[in-house]
C-alpha cells in the first residue's frame, strides 16, 4: 500500500497537520494517489505509532480541537528512501468503463455512448486543469530538482489525459458506427421485408 509513502512525501515537503494534508491531497497528490480524509488520519496514527513521524510540540496548554502538526523522523525518511528504490511491477488497469465495453459485446451498447461522452468531458476538464497547473507552477525556466520531478509527474497526468481523450474519441466513433449499423440492419432485416 502506497498511502503511507504519499503521506511521508507530503510531510517531508512541508510539515503539516492532518487537515492541511487532506487539503494538499485534494489539490495535488490526490490527482495520482487518492485517499479519504479518514484514511489519511488513520495512516497518520499508524506512522506516529511506528516512529516514522511525530507531532511537533504545541502550546503548553492544548486547546480542544487543536491541530497537531506532524514532521517526518529519520526512520520515516529511511523508510521512504527504501520504498523509492524498491522494485515494483506496474499495476494492471482496472477501469469499469473498459469492462462495460467488453460486456456490451454480449448485451448490446444501449446507453453506453452517453457514458463514453460523459467520460470524454471529464477527461477534457481534467486535462484543462492539469494544463492550468502547469502554466501556473512550471511556466518559467530555472527549475529546481524538486520542481523538475513534480513537473515530470504532472506531465504524466497530462499525457494520460491526452491518451484517454484520444481513446474515448475512437470509442465514441466506434459506438456511433455500431449504432448506425444496427439501425441499418433493423431497416433491411427479415422483419422489414416481410
Amino acid at each position: 500500500m502506497s498511502l503511507p509513502y504519499a503521506i511521508l512525501t507530503a510531510l517531508l515537503e512541508k510539515p503539516s497537520s492532518g487537515l492541511e494534508l487532506t487539503r494538499r491531497f485534494d489539490k495535488s497528490i490526490g490527482y495520482f494517489w487518492s485517499a479519504t480524509h479518514q484514511q489519511i488520519y488513520r495512516e497518520l496514527g499508524k506512522l506516529e505509532e511506528s516512529g516514522a513521524i511525530r507531532a511537533l510540540p504545541g502550546p503548553r496548554q492544548p486547546t480542544r480541537g487543536q491541530k497537531k502538526e506532524y514532521e517526518v523522523l529519520p526512520a520515516g525518511r529511511d523508510e521512504l528512501a527504501a520504498w523509492v528504490a524498491r522494485i515494483e511491477d506496474p499495476k494492471p488497469i482496472r477501469d469499469a468503463l473498459l469492462l462495460r465495453l467488453r460486456a456490451a459485446g454480449v448485451v448490446g451498447t444501449e446507453g453506453l455512448e452517453a457514458e463514453v461522452r460523459r467520460h470524454l468531458a471529464l477527461h477534457r476538464a481534467q486535462l484543462a486543469e492539469y494544463r492550468a497547473i502547469e502554466e501556473r507552477d512550471f511556466g518559467e525556466g530555472g527549475k529546481s530538482e524538486v520542481d523538475r520531478l513534480r513537473h515530470l509527474v504532472l506531465r504524466a497526468g497530462i499525457d494520460l489525459e491526452r491518451f484517454w481523450i484520444g481513446w474515448l474519441e475512437t470509442a465514441r466513433a466506434e459506438l456511433a458506427d455500431l449504432g448506425a449499423g444496427a439501425a441499418a440492419d433493423a431497416r433491411t432485416g427479415p422483419a422489414a421485408t416481410a
